[in-house]
C-alpha cells in the first residue's frame, strides 16, 4: 500500500517551528522533510478516545498528523484511568474528547483536532469519516465495529483494527480495496451476549498501550508509504509470553462488504438487531445461539460440557507444535495436511474447531463449509482463550 494513492502528496510548508518540533522525525532518511509535510496534509480519524484511542491519538498528535478527528460520547470515570492515559484524575467528569483535546493541543498546538462527542451511528459515519483519510478503530464493541467497517469499505477508506481483553492484543490494517476487509476474518457478528467485552473480563493497563502504539505506527506507514502495512495479515500480542504471531487473513470473495458482488450498501446499526434477524443466522443444525455466529465463546462451551453435550474437535496447529486442548475426543492435524486427512472428520456431530487464537480455525470452516460441511464451531478466541478464561479441563 502506498499512501500517494489516498491523497497524502504535495508539499505543505513546514515552519522552522515545526522543523525543531519534529527534528528526530525529520533526519530519518526515510522521512525527512518530504514525509513530515505529508504528515502535515495528512488526516485521522479515531473512533473512541479510550484504552486504544489514548496512545493512537498522542502518538499521531506528536507525530505531526495536520488534522485529527476523536468521537467518543463518554465521559472520564475513575475506572478509566488504570490504562486510557489520555485522561488525569482532574478530568473525572468531564467529556473524554474535550479532555483528550487539551491534551494534545498540548502535545502539539500546531495541528487541527476536531471532536465528536456522540456515537459513531449508521445515521452520521458516512459523512463523518468521507473526510478523514484513514479510520482507527478504537472502540470496544462488536457493534461499533462492523459500522466502522462497512463504512471505510463504502467510503474506500483503510480501516486501522485494533482489539484487546485481558492480557491480548491483535492489531490488523483492512482496506477492501487492496485485501480483506473486517467482515472477512469476522463475517457477522456474534450473538448478543455470547461473547464478553473487556468490562466483563479485564485488561492489563499496559496492553492498550501497547496495541494502540502499534496503530499509530501502522497509520504512518500508511501516509508515508513505508515498509508493508498489516493489510492481509494480523498480529497477535501475548503479552504473558512475551511473543508476537503473525497470521494471514485471506480476503472472501463472498464477503458482503468488500467481495465481488457486495450486498451491503449502507451500514448499520447492529446494536438494534435481535432475534432472527441477526447476521449469520441458520436455522436448524446447531443450537441457535451457535448458529448465530457459526462460533461459541468459551464460556459457553463450557457451560455445555458441563451440561453434558459431546462435541468432536478439531485443532488445527502448526507441524511439531504440541496440542493445547485436552480433551478425549480430540483430532489433531497440522493446517498443511487438512485436506488431505479431510475423510477423518466426521460429518455427523457438532465440531469444534480449534486454533491457537480463533481466527485460522474461522478460514478453515469457511474453506470446508464449500465443501458441504455444515456441522463446524469454531473456538472464539482459541486455545488461547480457553487455556486462560476456564478452570476446568473438559
Amino acid at each position: 500500500m502506498n499512501g500517494n494513492n489516498l491523497s497524502f502528496g504535495g508539499r505543505e510548508a513546514i515552519s522552522e517551528a515545526e522543523r525543531q518540533l519534529y527534528a528526530r522525525q525529520i533526519i530519518v532518511p526515510e522521512i525527512g522533510i518530504e514525509g513530515q509535510a505529508k504528515l502535515k496534509k495528512a488526516s485521522v480519524f479515531i473512533v473512541g478516545a479510550g484504552g486504544l484511542g489514548s496512545p493512537v491519538a498522542l502518538y499521531l498528535a506528536a507525530a505531526g498528523i495536520g488534522r485529527l478527528g476523536i468521537a467518543d460520547p463518554d465521559v472520564v470515570d475513575v475506572s478509566n484511568l488504570q490504562r486510557q492515559i489520555i485522561h488525569f484524575t482532574s478530568d473525572i467528569g468531564k467529556k473524554k474528547v474535550d479532555s483528550a483535546r487539551r491534551k494534545l493541543l498540548d502535545i502539539n498546538p500546531r495541528i487541527g483536532i476536531d471532536v465528536f462527542p456522540e456515537r459513531l451511528k449508521a445515521a452520521n459515519a458516512g459523512e463523518i469519516v468521507k473526510d478523514y483519510d484513514i479510520v482507527v478503530d478504537g472502540s470496544d464493541n462488536y457493534a461499533a465495529r462492523y459500522l466502522i467497517n462497512d463504512t471505510c469499505v463504502l467510503l474506500g477508506k483503510p480501516m486501522v483494527y485494533g482489539s484487546i481483553q485481558r492480557f491480548f492484543g491483535q492489531v490488523s490494517v483492512f482496506d477492501g480495496r487492496k485485501g480483506p476487509c473486517y467482515r472477512c476474518l469476522m463475517p457477522s457478528p456474534p450473538a448478543p451476549g455470547s461473547v464478553l467485552g473487556c468490562a466483563e473480563t479485564g485488561v492489563l493497563g499496559v496492553v492498550p498501550g501497547v496495541i494502540g502504539s502499534l496503530q499509530a505506527v501502522e497509520v504512518i506507514k500508511i501516509i508515508l508509504g513505508l515498509g508493508t502495512p498489516l493489510v492481509g495479515r494480523l498480529l497477535f500480542y501475548d503479552s504473558l509470553a512475551a511473543s508476537f504471531d503473525l497470521i494471514d487473513v485471506s480476503k472472501n470473495p463472498a464477503c458482503p462488504a468488500c467481495g465481488a458482488k457486495p450486498s451491503i450498501s449502507a451500514p448499520v446499526d447492529y446494536e438494534e438487531l435481535c432475534g432472527d434477524d441477526w447476521p449469520g443466522y441458520r436455522p436448524g443444525g446447531v443450537s441457535d445461539r451457535i448458529a448465530r455466529s457459526g462460533s461459541i465463546s468459551v464460556s459457553e462451551l463450557k457451560r455445555r460440557l458441563e451440561g453434558g453435550d459431546r462435541f468432536f474437535f478439531l485443532e488445527i496447529h502448526e507441524p511439531g507444535a504440541v496440542g493445547e486442548f485436552l480433551a478425549a475426543d480430540v483430532l489433531r492435524i497440522p493446517k498443511s495436511e487438512i485436506m488431505k486427512r479431510i475423510s477423518e472428520i466426521p460429518r455427523d456431530r457438532e465440531v469444534i474447531v480449534l486454533c491457537r487464537i480463533g481466527i485460522q480455525g474461522r478460514e478453515l470452516i469457511r474453506e470446508l463449509q464449500d465443501l458441504g460441511f455444515d456441522n463446524l464451531i469454531n473456538l472464539e478466541g482459541g486455545t488461547i482463550a480457553w487455556k486462560y478464561d476456564i478452570d476446568i479441563v473438559p
